[in-house]
């Protein structure tokens, strides 16, 4: 199996941090999440690595060529000159000519590759999404109104829950015609292109642990997390 990691992003979030440190390589624990990332999908099954690389992508290359995880698996280098997306980094990429996954460099999770990728299979998506069950607080009432303007319900601070995108993807390489090389394309656009032409499109939500960690918060929430339950991140290892 292969696998393409976004790993070109600048992490504005994450500043003033990520002025010196690209993001994949922000500590969890003892080591960077790119590090966690790779070792999850070589346990998953996965042989070959492409990672995209921009923004201080030098140190992110040389972290990898001396670390032990990278001399452990066939990982390759593919540099954005400019940012395309999400998607969009896909285009210029040589040898992607079985179903791969497509994720961001900077996600914890639990989750399953091996299973995504076979219901990936099994359904003959065209494309599959993972997906994770949020809850939104809704810090105002919010109305039902008709469309006479007549208010029929009322909801104080309701919580939403919305099935939201994890980051993680499985192509197939007959989407690939759809993302023109070097045009900029983002991985909602693709969705919304896909389900307007009827192309298979399929939602992954499997019972695992997910944190996105887009923020100063949320990084220390992942940190406090790994260090808690290491073994549910980095199976078979101490």
């Amino acid at each position: 199996m292969q696998a393409v990691i976004l790993a070109g992003g600048q992490g504005q979030r994450l500043r003033p941090y990520t002025s010196v440190l690209p993001k994949p390589l922000m500590p969890i624990g003892d080591r960077p999440i790119l590090d966690i990332i790779l070792r999850q999908l070589k346990h998953h099954g996965v042989d070959e690595v492409i990672v995209a690389l921009g923004y201080l992508g030098p140190l992110i290359q040389s972290y990898l060529d001396q670390s032990e995880i990278g001399q452990q698996m066939n990982i390759r280098y593919h540099w954005e000159e400019k940012p395309l997306g999400t998607a969009g980094a896909i285009g210029t990429i040589e040898g992607l000519d079985a179903p791969f996954f497509v994720m961001n460099g900077d996600i914890l999770t639990s989750l399953d590759y091996g299973r995504m990728y076979q219901a990936h299979l099994d359904d003959d998506a065209d494309l599959t999404v993972g997906t994770v069950r949020t809850e939104v607080q809704i810090e105002l009432g919010v109305l039902s109104v008709d469309e006479s303007g007549h208010v029929i319900g009322y909801d104080e601070k309701p919580t939403m829950s919305y099935a939201a995108s994890m980051g993680i993807y499985v192509y197939s390489p007959r989407i690939l015609e759809r993302i023109r090389p070097g045009e900029y394309l983002d991985a909602p656009s693709l969705v919304l292109d896909l389900i307007a032409d009827n192309r298979r499109v399929l939602s992954h939500a499997p019972d695992c642990r997910w944190i996105d960690m887009g923020n100063r918060g949320e990084h220390e929430r992942a940190s406090e997390e790994f260090l808690n339950n290491r073994s549910v991140y980095l199976e078979g290892e101490c």
